[in-house]
């Protein structure tokens, strides 16, 4: 008798009610995306999904505000917990007394979190946000490397070479950057609808390793995190539930966690002593995001014509907008007995060219030399070659001590007032500046959309926070019709449309033969220029670049997860 053949099943996560995996079904993820690390997420979605709406609703009513010519200021009615001496954040847990140096990268791929986490760096900061580009295979490759790293147990093999990459024996401590609370997940549905991204890369990172910081319960031994993009404190109270919900479900004590924010918004830089009393059980102080504040000026000041930044190179930390910011940021958080971290040293080693490369690490030192005698206790690097010439400057500044947090330092005696933390910045706008965001944006949008968010360009290190940058000053110049000096002589000229578009088309053919021309053909710098030309000459600024090219690296794969396919 003849038998009909049953083709197999296709394999699939097992989920639960109400949630569906519509990201490729992979052997490995499977063991992150467990039922039980999937309900984890799912109860922190359905928890805070209404308090994050409503945050992200209020900034935007704030935006209009501030379109309509409100200024950011100190809340009045926030003014107790500013001028309190009664409350302090946690002590620092001896595991991370010592942060002089912290070096950023993508989580993925498998060989740079090794690599960073072997640096000599006292930290290592893994990104799912600004450096990595959030395409499903990125992020569930970056939880199973992230779980390794945990576990000590991650390797990687260079076929080509034959070298074996493994953890040293003093490998760097590990910190986790989830997205931002704008940011959805759209291969995760949770009741029919993408999850929170952040809730996604927290949740699964912290249920899959949360046991191995057990023995440290209650005191801060971790995990660790650094939180992005938030605005206001109501932002911070949304991260203490859900730590509050994480530590009680996993059975361990309040406080094991523990969190660095970043201020790189505007808005959150008059709500610093309110982030810190919002998470003063879990705080691990706060960091200068220095490339996203500067993003975020222009943003928040997008309607302003008398608020125009001069060129991008030209908008540091000397700049006394941002020397304010830092200075407040430092004598905030020792106030607060926490760390105050530097902001990121974006150059990379040039390797065939000694002199240039000389005058990148003097630049580099000099930085580092600024924030130490501040009052800064660390800072950030986005490359391991830095890290030497770094630990040099903060160690001999330290003398044999972890940290200032108790010491007197610069800061201490600053007074820093609302007009300080707004002063526009001063400097020349030329059209060299448009050229060089016009070819960097699309460069990095490019490899962004392929699959890479952190991408070496002209001998700096670019991420989406630099490439924000890049696009918001060409909105804003384009939008107010900016005087733009030209060639040599500085003969002016306005920006326009016109000339926006003459710049795309030679700065397109500039990057092709930058790269060749088989490599543009076949990659996506064609479909990238057209987006951030389009970003840049839109009516309205959109909120990030990354949002609106998001929904160009979603790929769904009916059946991987989900009701018609349980196991």
């Amino acid at each position: 008798m003849a038998t009909t053949a049953t083709a197999a099943a296709p394999p699939c996560y097992d989920t639960l009610e109400g949630v569906e995996i519509l990201g490729r079904y992979d052997p490995g993820f499977a063991t992150i995306l467990t039922r039980d690390a999937l309900a984890f997420v799912a109860a922190l979605h359905r928890e805070f999904r209404g308090a994050v709406r409503y945050a992200m609703e209020r900034r935007r009513e704030a935006q209009r505000r501030y379109d309509a010519g409100e200024l950011p200021g100190f809340d009045p009615a926030t003014r107790p917990v500013r001028e309190s001496d009664s409350w302090s954040c946690a002590p620092v847990p001896p595991a991370i007394a010592d942060r002089t140096v912290e070096i950023t990268g993508p989580a993925d791929p498998r060989k740079m979190v090794i690599n960073a986490l072997n640096s000599g760096a006292k930290v290592f900061m893994a990104d799912f946000e600004d450096a990595l580009s959030p395409t499903w295979e990125n992020l569930m490759r970056g939880q199973v490397n992230l779980r390794d790293a945990v576990a000590g147990t991650i390797t990687w093999r260079d076929v080509v070479r034959g070298k074996e990459y493994r953890l040293g024996d003093r490998p760097a401590t590990l910190f986790v950057r989830p997205r931002g609370w704008h940011l959805p997940e759209a291969h995760v549905l949770v009741d029919g609808e993408p999850a929170i991204g952040c809730l996604v890369d927290f949740g699964l990172y912290f249920f899959h390793n949360h046991a191995a910081f057990r023995a440290g319960q209650g005191r801060g031994f971790g995990p660790f995190f650094y939180l992005p993009k938030m605005e206001h404190s109501r932002e911070a109270r949304i991260w203490k539930g859900v730590f509050e919900r994480a530590e009680k479900e996993a059975g361990i004590g309040r406080g094991s966690i523990r969190a660095t924010v970043l201020v790189e918004t505007l808005p959150a830089v008059f709500q610093m002593d309110e982030i810190l009393h919002e998470l003063r059980h879990h705080s691990a102080g706060l960091n200068c995001g220095r490339w996203d504040y500067i993003f975020s000026y222009v943003k928040t000041f997008r309607a302003r014509p008398d608020r125009l930044l001069p060129d991008r190179a030209l908008v540091g930390m000397s700049q006394h907008f941002m020397r304010s910011y830092s200075l407040l940021l430092i004598k905030t958080c020792h106030r607060r007995r926490v760390h105050a971290m530097g902001g990121m040293a974006a150059q990379i080693p040039i390797k065939d060219d000694a002199a240039a490369n000389e005058a990148a690490m003097e630049l580099v030192r000099k930085d580092k030399l600024r924030e130490v005698r501040a009052g800064h206790d660390g800072t950030w690097a986005a490359h391991p070659g830095l890290i030497p010439a770094i630990r040099e400057v903060f160690v001999g500044h330290l003398a044999g001590k972890p940290n200032q947090i108790a010491d007197a330092t610069a800061a201490d005696d600053a007074v820093v007032t609302e007009d300080d933390l707004l002063q526009p910045p001063r400097g020349a706008r030329t059209v060299e500046a448009l050229r060089h965001n016009t070819r960097v944006g699309v460069r990095y949008l490019a490899a962004w959309l392929a699959g890479s968010g952190s991408v070496p360009l002209y001998n700096l290190m670019e991420d989406a926070a630099t490439a924000e940058i890049s696009r918001v000053q060409n909105w804003q110049w384009l939008r107010h019709g900016a005087a733009l000096e030209h060639g040599p002589g500085g003969v002016e000229v306005r920006a326009t449309r016109e000339l926006m578009a003459r710049l795309v088309e030679e700065e397109m053919a500039r990057v092709e033969a930058e790269v060749g021309a088989e490599a543009f053909r076949r990659g996506r710098y064609a479909e990238a220029g057209r987006m951030f030309c389009r970003q840049c000459t839109a009516p309205e600024l959109g909120d990030f670049l990354t949002l609106d090219a998001y929904n160009l690296i979603v790929v769904h794969h009916p059946g991987a997860g989900g009701s018609p396919c349980k196991l």
